[in-house]
């Protein structure tokens, strides 16, 4: 029973071949399967005649064993060779399978594939590559692990859309149409949208642009890139790229690495099936770097127009044309995007919205969205403009739309909760009419208490439809009024001021806040601020020091040295958000010098400038986000440096017009400005009647 073809096997046959009869039984016993008890027995056994006849039967179990083993075995090999014999699709010419037509069967994909390979539109570099590789599979058996490998490489190759391509639609009047009805305002982009189809009917080769929307998160980026194409009756595909920090997701990886697969812009143009269609690269500036590389350097060669032609995928290690692919990526801010990737893009701002703006867009696309998600209808629930506009400046404030459309769904929410209660009580056959026969429409509350509810269920009749959201409603619903303070009640004590202030989220409004007491002439400076900011209020302070004798400024002793025995402790609220940045110099200045003048700042002035040292205020940027931010906050004047006045022109003409621009070249304007009746000719009277 012992197979003889191994050595080990046959070496023990030959020892027990050599060993006396009488020590078999004690041999035998301990090599074959027998319990501890069947050995103590065999030991137990003193005469050779007892042994013998207790170890046999032991010997005749184990040899059954062996032979239903062995039978078990040979049954599966015959049903494994069965299996194999029978081969489906052959092809079977007058009872006989020749050689030939058994290795044709068994390389029919592998021959189809080649003949993808040599029908597709392919390059003819790639197409060289193709066939070489298809050369090696041929000749490789199939149990290689290259082979799979090989094999998904060339299908890929066939499945990339090298010559395939949609038909822009290249009607301006339809394009125009299909953009306003998608997004309100956003003029810029449709612009360079519709100036891009123009140039395209009248040159069919054109480069696809590179654009970059770089604006507040909520105002619409990449919905509008959607849009784009559907204009353009392309093929959409979105790649986000934040927190990417490895150049493979964009170059791929090489096919010597287990796992490799095609980068994100390959595997992308694989999945929409053409070779121009829209790619979005959403958050652009949001790329990370590690130890496998920086993407945002990979980004180079597929943004370039001048190299894109030839776009060399490290798993497909030939090049591929993306001159035709549109790319539009998103940003919430250029300075986290690096210089040489921003400049091989078109940069387009999409600032935030107005009031008017969002009361559009609201009424338009938001509340129409939020009722066919909640299963309303307009004959259910009416959201007057009046309405809208409370819910923007009282309970939201942001540049985008995304707080206002949670808004929306909040309150649709709680409409739906009394439209479906109304359903139920009025299937109750035997309901008592009840009412107070009032002709008001009735209060929405989301955050009701279940016992009120179920004290007045019986009583309460179903609500009048439409239901009126009025601004009790939205008290009820949204709660108390998250934006409510004034402007005034800040500003109604010398030493405050209103700057100006840009963030990636949008403009914000900013208080600086002053106040000196006795000291040993320090500045103390608190709110997170950066080293930027912290020079500003040195400077500020420096140059007041320098005129405080032409502007009658004094310290509490009368001292025109400002820091004579006197500290002063600036303060810039929402102390746990880091500022940084020189546009707060003017503002800086103001709060100084109205802190010493005893003087209130008008109580609806904002302004923003980098100031110097010897008193001229210099450009900064984000001026339209910052005045969107002062026209939210229902402030009227902004003081701006005089160099920026070219950036108005980018405001909406409505905006324009509700606000008052001062422009000022040096500090002297931004006083006589921010304070009632100007403040260089009120304190030059001052010292003349003194002087009298």
């Amino acid at each position: 029973m012992l197979d003889m073809s191994v050595p080990a096997v046959a070496k023990l046959r030959r020892l027990l071949d050599n060993l006396p009869r009488e020590a078999l039984p004690d041999i035998l016993t301990s090599i074959i399967r027998t319990t501890n008890q069947e050995k103590l027995q065999i030991l137990d056994a003193v005469r050779l005649e007892e042994r013998f006849k207790m170890t046999i039967p032991l010997l005749v179990r184990q040899i059954e064993g062996l032979k239903l083993l062995q039978k078990t075995r040979k049954s599966k090999q015959d049903d494994d060779k069965r299996v194999v014999a029978i081969r489906p699709n052959r092809r079977i010419s007058h009872g006989s399978i020749t050689e030939d037509e058994e290795e044709e069967e068994d390389h029919d994909d592998v021959v189809m594939l080649e003949k993808k390979i040599r029908t597709s539109s392919m390059s003819e570099q790639a197409l060289k590559v193709c066939l070489k590789e298809i050369k090696r599979l041929k000749k490789m058996p199939q149990s290689m692990p290259e082979y799979a490998l090989t094999r998904n490489y060339l299908e890929l190759m066939v499945e990339l859309p090298w010559n395939k391509s949609t038909k822009d639609r290249l009607e301006i009047r339809a394009a125009r149409i299909v953009l306003d009805n998608d997004h309100y305002a956003m003029e810029k982009l449709k612009k360079r949208v519709l100036e891009y189809l123009a140039v395209r009917q009248l040159k069919n080769n054109l480069k696809g642009p590179i654009l970059c929307f770089v604006g507040p998160p909520g105002v619409g980026k990449t919905s509008v890139g959607r849009s784009i194409a559907k204009t353009l009756g392309r093929e959409f595909h979105r790649i986000a790229l934040g927190g990417v920090c490895d150049q493979s997701d964009i170059r791929g990886h090489r096919r010597t690495y287990v796992g490799s697969m095609p980068g994100r812009i390959i595997n992308g143009l694989k999945t929409v099936g053409v070779n121009n269609p829209v790619f979005l690269l959403d958050e652009v500036d949001k790329l990370a770097k590690s130890l496998q590389g920086d993407p945002a350097a990979a980004l180079l060669e597929v943004l370039d127009p001048e190299q894109n032609h030839s776009f060399t995928d490290h798993y497909l290690n030939v090049a591929f044309d993306l001159s035709q692919v549109l790319f539009i990526a998103t940003a919430n801010t250029t300075a986290t995007i690096p210089p040489a990737l921003l400049d091989r893009m078109e940069v387009i701002q999409v600032p935030g919205y107005t009031q008017e703006e969002k009361i559009e867009i609201a009424h338009r696309h938001l509340i129409p969205k939020q009722l066919e998600l909640h299963g309303l209808t307009p004959q259910q629930i009416q959201i007057p403009q009046v309405t809208t506009l409370g819910i923007i400046t009282r309970y939201t404030r942001e540049a985008g739309v995304r707080a206002l459309d949670r808004k929306l769904g909040a309150i649709c929410r709680a409409v739906a909760v009394k439209v479906a209660e109304g359903q139920h009580k009025e299937a109750k056959p035997d309901r008592a009419e009840v009412g107070e026969g009032e002709d008001c429409k009735e209060h929405v509350t989301e955050d009701a208490k279940p016992e009120s509810i179920s004290d007045t269920a019986d009583l309460a009749l179903p609500p009048e439809m439409p239901i009126l959201i009025d601004f009790h409603a939205l008290k009820d619903i949204l709660g108390p009024p998250m934006y409510d303070m004034e402007v005034s009640e800040r500003l109604n004590q010398p030493g405050v001021a209103i700057g100006l202030a840009w963030t990636p989220l949008g403009g914000e409004i900013m208080f600086v806040e002053a106040s000196r007491m006795d000291g040993e002439g320090q500045l103390t400076l608190t709110g997170q601020l950066g080293d930027v900011m912290k020079e500003s209020a040195h400077l500020a302070i420096s140059w007041l020091r320098s005129n405080a004798k032409r502007y009658q400024l004094t310290n509490a002793s009368g001292s025109f040295d400002l820091l004579d025995n006197t500290d002063i402790h600036l303060h810039f609220p929402a102390g746990a958000v880091t500022k940084d940045g020189p546009s707060a110099g003017v503002t800086i200045v103001t709060c100084l010098a109205s802190l010493f003048s005893g003087r209130l700042v008008c109580s609806d002035v904002a302004m923003t400038g980098e100031i110097t040292l010897r008193g001229l205020v210099l450009p900064v940027g984000g001026i339209k986000d910052k005045v969107l931010a002062a026209h939210r906050a229902g402030l009227k004047r902004i003081i701006l440096p005089q160099r920026n006045e070219k950036d108005l022109e980018e405001i909406a003409a409505h905006v324009r017009q509700e606000l008052t621009f001062v422009l000022a070249a040096c500090l002297d304007e931004v006083l006589n400005a921010a304070f009632d009746g100007g403040f260089a000719v009120k304190a030059s009277l001052e010292h003349l009647n003194s002087k009298l």
